[in-house]
């Protein structure tokens, strides 16, 4: 019998499209989570903390791929090396690992940690391949609607996101790791670049609120590598196909139906 896919992170916005996607291609698959589950329509889920190192060893037990998504607003370098050591010991024979664009140029700590995370794929012994996408639609959303909160909105000069929607990397993810380790493969985009201001003002105008924009410069090291577009691929990524004005037209449809009927659809 085929061995199951582990996917780390499985529960999360993109665990959750990647999730079906392989269990439609037939693969048994393994969850980690640090909260329990039932098993449910041949998944079978494992409790543990990558962080703390607690279930790591029963995860990667019998595992041959591991698809690794899991990530945190800190802590991920060390949560990834404690994954790779268990993986290299259980004899995983292939680590499909998601990371960011520009982590390898953008002098922040998120940033700093994704790339120390990929050193540790790389260094682990273990089969890899490496991902690096651009900022989701789902994350800007969640950034410009908390900033349009504000009476008046800062627009930072010189930024510029190419997003791509969640559901584009799932789908490329579960072609990665349904094939053989490709170390890092092409960057994945969305199919627009747009400055932080067109997102905030396409926001307002989808919703409807009116607020001033106040341009502001970011400053020091993190501000220059972003005006220099260090965060973006524009040559040579492979280009996602939902845009972002797809996405918000989407998401503020959803938002607009009925919460019974969002339930609904969601099973």
């Amino acid at each position: 019998m085929t061995s199951p896919i582990l996917i780390t992170g499985g529960t999360g916005t993109l665990g959750g499209h990647v999730v079906p996607l392989l269990r439609d291609a037939g693969r048994r698959l393994r969850v980690l989570s640090r909260r329990s589950h039932d098993p449910v329509d041949g998944i079978e889920y494992v409790t543990g903390d990558l962080l703390k190192n607690e279930g790591v060893e029963a995860a990667v037990d019998g595992v041959e791929t591991v698809l690794h998504l899991a990530g945190s607003a800190k802590g991920d370098d060390e949560a990834t090396r404690n994954l790779m050591r268990a993986a290299a010991r259980a004899g995983v024979r292939h680590v499909v690992f998601i990371s960011v664009i520009g982590a390898d140029r953008v002098p922040l700590a998120w940033l700093r940690s994704q790339l120390a995370a990929e050193e540790a794929v790389i260094g682990s012994g273990v089969p890899w391949t490496i991902l690096r996408a651009a900022q989701f639609h789902d994350l800007v959303f969640r950034t410009v609607s908390a900033m349009a909160k504000l009476p008046v909105v800062p627009a930072p000069r010189g930024l510029r996101f190419q997003p791509v929607d969640s559901r584009d990397v799932a789908a490329r993810l579960v072609e990665l790791a349904l094939g053989e380790p490709a170390s890092r493969v092409p960057d994945l985009a969305g199919p627009r670049v747009y400055a932080m201001a067109d997102l905030l003002r396409s926001y307002l105008r989808a919703t409807g609120k009116r607020r001033p924009l106040l341009p502001v410069r970011i400053p020091g090291k993190p501000g220059r590598a972003y005006r220099n577009g260090d965060n973006l691929t524009l040559e040579g990524a492979t280009l996602g196909t939902r845009t972002w004005e797809d996405f918000l037209t989407e998401r503020l449809a959803d938002a607009a139906r009925p919460a019974t009927e969002r339930s609904a659809t969601a099973r």
